[in-house]
This record gives C-alpha cells, structure tokens and sequence, in this order.
C-alpha cells in the first residue's frame, strides 16, 4: 500500500473536495486543536478554496465547535456531533480530569453543581465570555477561580453538556452555553455513536489500524472493536507489515502526490491521527517535529513525507514565513517551497 499517498487523499490534504469548514469536519469526525490560530489553518488547507475568515465564520455561527472530547484535549466537532460524542467521552474525560488533581484539593460533586449553574446564569442570553471574564464572575460568587479549579470547572461543564466553544473574543478562547447555540438532537444508542466514530475515523484516515483508532479516539480496545465490526461491511481488511490495515468504501486511491507540498501546522491530524507516524515520519525526526511531553511544531510535508520544518510567524512587513529541511542534501523545488508559503499567506489574507 502507498499509505502516503492514500492518506493525503482521504484527509484531503491532496485534491480535497469538500468546500465548507462544517463539511470537512463532520467528514473528518473530529480536528486536533490544542492550537487555536493553526487549527484554523489545519481546515482551511484541507478546503478547496477557504481564508481564515471562512473558518472563523463557522466558529462564529456555531457550525463547529472546539471542546474537550475523546482522549480528552481540544478537538473541532460538528455541532451536531458534539452530543454523541461528550456522551462516549464522558468517563474518560472526568478520570482524566481527577487524575490531573492527584494529591490536590478534591472538588465535591456540589461544588461542581454550583459551578455548572454559575455558568449558566452568567452565560444565559447567548454570551460569549473568555476563562478570564468567567473567573472573575465566579470570584464574586464565591467560587474559587485561580487556574486549578478554572480547569476542573470548565472541563467538567464541557463534558456535561454545559458549555462548548466557538469563535474566540480578543483573540482569547471564548465559552458559550450548549444548549443555546446547538439545537437539541435525538439521543443515539451507544452502538450507534461505536459506528458513526469508527465510520467518521476510517473514512478520513483510511488506511489506519486498530491500534491507531484506540489512539485517536480514546476508546478502549473492547470499544474500538465493536465500533468496526459495525461498520465492517464497509471496510476492507489487508495485511501489511505484520499489521492488519482498514480500508474504507469511501476511500480514494486514485490521484497524484508528484510535487505535492504543504505547510502542516503544529497538532496536525496527519500526525496526531495515527499512534504509528513512521510512514509519514521516519522516527530518527521525531525530535524535529514533536517533543516527549507532547509538544508539536509547525512541519513541511512533501510528497506525503515529513521533510523539515516552517516559521509560522509571518513578520510584519509581510515577509512569507521561512523553512528549514531536517536533511541538507534534502533538494525541493524552490518554487514549491514558494508556492507553500503563498498558499499560508492567501489564506491569512496577507
């Protein structure tokens, strides 16, 4: 298999079809975005023609939403997905929640009951207020705010259904209340939401393992296997390195990756949707892209391989943002390197 080439296809990284932020999301089931400018970037690259205003709208009307989900960190979710999906996540959520308060003050379920009805009064109307506004609220409440209990709060409201995120308010990530800006939708069985999340998965990183589905979504071992063997009638199972691999109906295997060259923001899917990256990233580079603690950086991807790194920062007299390649005899096109920081630069309107 040309794992390379087929994921750059079906991530819509190469030739991508889909024109709305709301259609590649839903399609993709779920955008890493720890980083909130690059995950901007990380849909837009992924559209057929798309500025950074054309995301911002999305967040902006409600379309997609950013919250904690899954394994938990911050994803991009369909508004209509986010439901199904906090339900799935609630319990790893909360236990990663307690776990990052080992050997700290516990906080009381009423205690996060007072918080919850805080948020909904001080939110109530359709407000959109950052974690700096919220605390200072919750101080003349009487609720603790410093950032330990901020933390715990606001995760807890997210996974319970309280608040999400959209756009942000001064460049700061900004709270809204779920129920006033996604509009109620049936209740799924668990079953069904094991399906749609496989589905959403294989179809978008196709081809992926078992293993990678566990990693991206957080679910058990038992969990993931009952989510494809749902939707096994449309995968198609092959053995390759010792592996077996998921093929999705939907997937395209058709499409050339000759000269193709993108600028990858940090948290890119096409890293952090996989646990194996050796077949976009040779591990001897993993240092350059990523560090052990889990920081991620800004990568050059070429011909569906890692090949170095760029600056995201573009300078102020509007200067295209530079590039290192992680091997010096590493040879690229100039005029591709140029083309990927025009692509960078349309998108911020620069």
């Amino acid at each position: 298999m040309d794992i390379p080439k087929l994921r750059l296809l079906n991530q819509q990284l190469a030739n991508p079809l889909f024109h709305s932020p709301k259609e590649l999301v839903s399609w993709m089931g779920a955008v890493q975005a720890q980083d909130y400018a690059m995950v901007k970037w990380a849909v837009g690259m992924r559209l057929a023609s798309a500025t950074v205003r054309t995301v911002e709208e999305a967040l902006q009307k409600g379309e997609i939403l950013r919250t904690h989900v899954m394994r938990p960190t911050w994803h991009l979710v369909a508004a209509e997905d986010i439901r199904w999906m906090l339900k799935l996540s609630v319990r790893r959520i909360k236990a990663a929640n307690e776990a990052y308060a080992k050997g700290r003050e516990e906080i009381s379920e009423e205690l996060y009951s007072k918080s919850n009805r805080a948020l909904e009064t001080i939110l109530a109307g359709k407000k959109r207020l950052t974690r700096l506004e919220i605390a200072e609220h919750f101080r003349h409440s009487g609720l603790a705010a410093d950032n330990f209990h901020m933390t715990r709060f606001m995760v807890r409201a997210e996974v319970e259904g309280i608040v999400c995120g959209g756009e942000s308010k001064g460049g700061k990530h900004a709270y809204m209340l779920l129920e006033e800006c996604v509009p109620p939708v049936p209740d799924i069985t668990k079953d069904e939401a094991l399906a749609r999340l496989a589905r959403n998965y294989f179809r978008s990183h196709t081809p992926a393992t078992l293993q990678d589905f566990v990693w991206w979504s957080g679910l058990s071992v038992t969990e993931a296997k009952q989510g494809i063997y749902l939707i096994s009638c449309e995968l198609t199972e092959e053995q390759w390195k010792g592996q077996t691999w998921y093929l999705h109906e939907s997937g395209r295997t058709r499409g050339s990756i000759k000269g193709h060259i993108r600028f990858l923001p940090p948290y890119d899917e096409l890293l952090l949707g996989y646990k194996d990256r050796t077949d976009v990233l040779p591990s001897e580079h993993y240092s350059k892209a990523f560090t052990g603690n889990g920081l991620f950086f800004p990568v050059i991807l070429y011909e569906g391989q890692i090949v170095g790194n760029w600056d995201r920062k573009v300078k102020r007299n509007g200067c295209a943002p530079g590039c290192s390649l992680f091997r010096q005899e590493s040879r690229i096109d100039e005029a591709l390197l140029d083309k990927a920081q025009q692509q960078y630069m349309q998108f911020l309107g620069k």
